[in-house]
Formats: C-alpha cells, structure tokens, sequence
C-alpha cells in the first residue's frame, strides 16, 4: 500500500473513517481510542511515520517506544479498571505498524483467542476487516467517549 493510501498516515483525517479518537500524540507517536468496539478501551499505538513493521523503527521511535508503550498501558488500564492491558501485533491487515491494546477484565470479550463467542468479519468500506463477536453488543459510543477522555487527561 502506498504512503498515499494509508488510512493511518492521514491521522485526525481518518479518525471518524476508522471510527476512533486520539488521546494522545507526540512528534512520532498517535494513541487512540476505538469507538466501535466490545472491549471498553480498545486503543491502537501507531508511529507518525508510514513503516510497515515493528522492525522498522528506528531513532526516536525506538527510543521513545516501551516509554511510550508503559504510559499508554498503565493509562488504559486506569482509566478502564482492567486488570491487565493486551498488546496485540498483527501486521498482515494494513501495512503500517500498529498496535492494539485491549484492556481485559475477568468475564469480558476477550481471551487467548482475542475475542470470544460467535466470531464474525465485516469487510469496511476502506478495506479494513473489523472482527466482531456475536455474543457481546457494542459497548455505546458515549461510553467510549468518556473512556478515551480519562486516557488523554491520564496523558498529559
């Protein structure tokens, strides 16, 4: 995928696109909270620069990046009452780095499979695939509203 293409490179431009808010950005790292989702915090670090791979960081990037990591983690998992922060790679789906931190609590839609329950797909209109489980309703918009408000006053 080019640069040019990239929903992730576009930052504030594809937030509603990709149904997100920022919390949190510095000169080489974006955080933002997911307002689609089952888990409530789901948040996504990426790097300001386009790279495809984890591999790829270099310089600041990677000598801000487990700073980074910690403070957006432990934020989350504040600002959520999770009892612990999934970190999820997977690099196959958009090829810029990007990772999912998905705050879980006993009980919840998470586990070693990522999601429970009756798992579907649903291909978006920018060719992203969002994964959804049947078993557990979207958690509303305003709630995730205010999540990702305690994560960026958490932040800054």
């Amino acid at each position: 995928m080019p640069e040019s293409d990239c929903p992730m490179c576009r930052g504030a431009a594809a937030d509603d696109e990709l149904e997100r808010t920022r919390v949190w950005e510095d000169a080489y790292w974006r955080l933002t909270v997911s307002l689609a989702t089952i888990v409530p915090g789901f948040a996504y670090l990426e790097p300001k620069r386009h790279i495809a791979f984890i591999t790829e960081l270099d310089g600041e990037e990677a000598r801000t990046f487990g700073t980074v990591l910690a403070a957006s983690t432990r934020r989350l998992k504040e600002a959520t009452d999770a009892d612990i922060v999934y970190i999820y790679i997977f690099g196959d789906g958009v090829p810029h780095l990007h990772l999912h931190l998905a705050p879980h609590r006993a009980g919840d839609a998470l586990n070693d499979q990522m999601i429970r329950g009756e798992i579907t797909e649903e291909k978006m209109p920018n060719g992203m695939t969002r994964i959804v489980s049947l078993d557990f309703p979207p958690i509303p918009r305003e709630r995730l509203l205010e999540i990702a408000a305690r994560v960026r006053e958490g932040l800054r």
